[in-house]
């Protein structure tokens, strides 16, 4: 395997591992001449055709001259990257810039045993962002006809391609900067590229067991227990180079002894010998590892380092990895059959499908499935999540039939960016409960790179309500959510009945479901229950289906205290009847009863026999936490019903322009240092995006002030430049409405007066606007979340109250609508004690702008807008302040890259 190179101009973040179309993991670097030998061996393993193909002519080896043109480049006129498996080079793509600076010629070769793999459109998309970086905007590449292949890997990635016949060889050329549909095209290949991979995992064709033990209650000995005991239904190995019997099965001393394929191999030896048996497990040809040792992430930097080179080794033999100090995986479907993990035995089925990081975490929440009885369709415990990750799990769960509604416990988020693009698309069809406590930040776990968030936390909360995800604080709150949302029909909308055998409960019910704003539309506290079984049950029936029947009540609610003869099972039974034939969620709390769950059969999750989706009553032991769960199914049906409306794309923009202005302001800017704008060039950048700032200027002397204005148009406001100060009218900051140029001289001397004690700031005069409400937008570029945009009501709402509203761009229609109604004081906006209303159709362009910039420049590192005063017709910008600097790469960017 070649080593990475220490040449200052090799540019390292390019590398990446990537997830192939058939779910394996490769590598992806630039070339190096150090890879002279790879080449060769590389291209003389080519078959005649494809090298006719590539070359127009068959070589049977590459000249000296050849392998130092295809390995010596300069990582920007000429760039060339490879995919490796197993330090093993599988493709090579490269472009060469031509005369024209900003169009490049680009070529692939892939090896023939890898072809079909998606390779080349990986390839592609690297190499164009690669491009990119060094100002060219346009590829092109000459093909013969017969390389259908080569030809669809441009047809289909995204880009509008042309194409002309010319002497027996097919011209193309493309724009490759990123547009909608390639973006599109990418998180398609992507999608289904990383859910195979974790389907690979879940439902292995055979698995094996490594470090298998005799030895009851270690780690080794409960995994092939509890794999063998669930009736795992393909072949099970156990890998041990002391036992010749285990479980009652022929023990294999290597992986490399084992008659079969493995596929999935579990992995229970100690931390100094997981090197060595992952290196057994990508020459077997194995697809996953679940590491269920610890001593890495959790062991100080010698854990990290032995983490990162765990994941490296696998990644680049193809395998992807699940853990380290990992609990285990469970699929319940009875094809599979599968509990490889730590669990006593495999959950019931159900749709549910949990994640979680920590295999502490995964115990309770395995504990409290089985409690509830929730059943179960995947579970999958990450441990030290060094690789496969929550987003892995949501890409596999959009399209597993087995799930209608997941669950994660996360203790961070490595690429929130790309959480948010996942959990909104996987929300639109499946219910996404995330649990996290206030600890958790953004950022990695364990054994990642370190990166600090520049953006509040409330904007993590705004990105996950924005993106549909019930977000909960607990475990037993996930638990609470998920037995309606794996169980009953969502409501249609916050109307709730209230039936009750206690008038004084059902008040407090009803008064707690208030406030979770639902409207209780009828509240029934006669429910007899001391009447006996037979009475009281066809009672119970009758005024729950007429109280279904009711447009106006969505969902009920069935609280009841202890009877003489209340028999759990059968009133549920009831419930869930009337809860099916009307289609309407029905949640019943049965008050002193710990857990009424495990009276009842046919409830969540039920061992009796029935289909794994079926309709189900949840039950709970305090009211309070049942109408908390069905106000948060609620709000999450009113958000999947609403109209999200289209991603906002204002008229006016141009991207292109705000590009070249923004390479010209950075080529003299070293790293990533922070350039505040002057108002000239802050002013043009905001311009291609039709953002215009009110005119101001700058001045010396009281007759430059006066100038000044007559070039703005009269009447002018004077301010001071002091940024603590040019909003104050309070401390003498501001001086309003001036008509003339006599009482402008006055009020010069005047300011100057009044500001000596503050060190005698500059000033500037800028043209009045109509008065109106102040508010305020500010947008950052945050290392983990991308662009966060931010809104709020200029002046003690946000610098006393931190009364902000965030988003995370894109933004569609409904964002907006929301985003600018998101603070509190944002009542104000609408006509405040006696003030008009002001022009909320003006700040939602204003913020539909602001967000699209900042979504297409990241080099755009700060943008803060203060004051914006809004009035009955329009929106003005008094101050901005654009800062921009070299951008980091970001999390979600427009290339594939498996992160960790």
């Amino acid at each position: 395997m070649v080593d990475q190179p220490a040449d200052g101009e090799y540019p390292e973040h390019w590398e990446a591992d990537v997830v192939l179309r058939d779910g394996g993991t490769a590598h992806l670097r630039p070339i190096h001449p150090s890879d002279a030998d790879a080449v060769q061996a590389f291209h003389t393993g080519q078959s005649q055709q494809s090298i006719y193909m590539r070359f127009f002519a068959f070589k049977s080896r590459l000249s000296p001259k050849e392998l130092k043109r295809f390995t010596e480049v300069d990582y920007k006129d000429r760039v060339a990257l490879v995919i490796t498996i197993g330090g093993e080079i599988m493709g090579i793509g490269r472009y060469d810039r031509l005369d024209d600076p900003e169009e490049a010629e680009v070529a692939f070769n892939i090896a023939d045993a890898h072809q079909s793999r998606g390779i080349g459109s990986i390839l592609l998309e690297h190499l164009a962002a690669a491009a990119r970086e060094h100002g060219i905007s346009k590829f092109s590449a000459e093909v013969l006809p017969e390389n259908r292949k080569m030809l669809m890997v441009f047809s289909d990635a995204g880009y509008d391609v042309k194409r002309h016949f010319d002497d027996g060889v097919v011209s193309l050329e493309f724009n490759i900067d990123p547009t909608d549909r390639s973006r599109a095209v990418m998180e398609s290949r992507e999608h289904r590229a990383e859910a195979r991979s974790i389907q690979e995992l879940l439902a292995p064709s055979s698995v094996a067991v490594i470090g298998a033990s005799r030895t009851r209650g270690t780690v080794g000995h409960q995994l092939l227990e509890h794999i063998i005991e669930a009736g795992f239904t393909g072949p099970v190995y156990a890998i041990n180079p002391e036992a010749f019997e285990l479980a009652g099965m022929l023990s294999f001393a290597r992986l490399a002894d084992v008659p079969g394929p493995v596929k999935l191999a579990l992995i229970a030896v100690p931390y100094d010998e997981v090197p060595r048996v992952v290196e057994e497990c990508g020459a077997a040809g194995v697809k996953g590892i679940v590491v269920a040792t610890a001593g890495f992430a959790d062991d100080g930097e010698r854990g990290l380092a032995r983490q990162r080179e765990l994941v490296r080794q696998a990644r680049a033999n193809g395998m992807r990895v699940i853990g380290p100090a990992s609990l285990g995986i469970m699929n319940t479907n009875p094809a599979v059959a599968l509990n490889a993990s730590m669990a006593p035995a495999l959950a019931r089925r159900g749709g549910l499908g949990l994640f979680t990081q920590s295999a502490a975490i995964g115990v309770s929440l395995y504990a409290a499935a089985s409690r509830r009885r929730v059943g179960l369709s995947t579970f999958l415990s990450a441990g030290n999540r060094a690789d496969v990750s929550g987003n892995d799990m949501m890409q596999f769960w959009e399209d597993d039939a087995d799930t209608t509604a997941v669950g994660l416990y996360l203790e961070s988020i490595g690429n929130p960016r790309k959480f948010s693009r996942l959990a909104r698309r996987l929300a639109r069809t499946k219910p996404v409960i995330v649990a996290k406590s206030d600890a958790m930040g953004l950022g990695l776990p364990p054994g990642h790179a370190v990166r600090t968030t520049q953006a509040p936390p409330e904007a993590l909360d705004a990105m996950m309500r924005q993106a549909g995800v019930i977000r909960v604080e607990t475990i037993e709150q996930l638990m609470d959510v998920a037995q309606i949302v794996s169980s009953q029909p969502l409501p249609t909308g916050p109307g709730i009945a209230v039936f009750s055998n206690s008038r004084a409960l059902g008040k407090v019910v009803s008064d707690s479901a208030a406030t979770q704003g639902l409207g209780v539309e009828r509240i029934i506290a006669d429910v007899d229950l001391d009447a006996g079984m037979s009475a009281a049950l066809p009672a119970l029936r009758r005024s729950l289906q007429e109280t279904l029947t009711l447009d106006t009540v969505h969902a009920v609610v069935v609280a009841l205290l202890p009877a003489r003869g209340l028999t759990v099972e059968k009133i549920a039974g009831v419930l869930a009847e009337c809860s099916a034939a009307a289609g309407k969620p029905v949640v019943a709390a049965f008050s002193g009863i710990l857990d009424p769950s495990v009276y009842v059969e046919g409830m969540v999750g039920s061992e009796t026999a029935q289909p794994p989706h079926a309709a189900t009553v949840p039950c709970y032991s305090n009211p309070g936490a049942a109408v908390a769960a069905l106000a948060a199914v609620v709000r999450y049906a009113a958000w999947l019903h609403r109209d999200q409306g289209l991603f906002a794309e204002p008229e006016g923009c141009d991207p292109d322009g705000t590009r070249a202005d923004l390479e010209q302001l950075l080529r003299n800017v070293p790293g990533e240092q922070l350039v505040r704008l002057d108002p000239g060039p802050a002013g043009k950048l905001l311009g291609h995006y039709g953002i215009r700032v009110v005119p101001s200027e700058g001045f010396e002397t009281t007759e430059q002030a006066v100038s000044a204005a007559d070039r703005l148009g009269w009447p002018v406001a004077l301010k001071t430049t002091d940024p603590a100060l040019r909003h104050r009218l309070d401390l003498g900051g501001v001086r309003l409405d001036i008509q003339d140029a006599e009482s402008l001289r006055r009020n010069v001397q005047e300011m100057r007066k009044s500001l000596e004690r503050y060190g005698s700031p500059s000033l500037e005069v800028q043209s009045m606007v109509p008065v109106g409400q102040a508010c305020t937008f500010r947008a950052i570029e945050d290392p983990l979340l991308g662009p966060v945009v931010s809104f709020g009501l200029a002046g003690d709402a946000v610098n006393l109250l931190d009364d902000w509203a965030h988003r995370v761009p894109p933004l569609s229609g409904s964002d907006l609508h929301d985003f600018i109604r998101g603070p509190r004081a944002s009542r104000k906006l609408f006509g405040y004690q006696g003030l008009p209303a002001v022009d909320v159709a003006a700040l939602e362009d204003l913020a539909a702008r602001l967000s699209r910039l900042k979504d297409n420049h990241p080099e755009i590192a700060l943008v803060d807008f203060n004051p914006v005063l809004a009035g009955p017709d329009g929106a003005a910008i008094l101050s901005a302040d654009v800062r921009i600097a070299n951008a980091a790469q970001r999390t979600d960017s427009a290339r594939r890259a498996m992160r960790g």
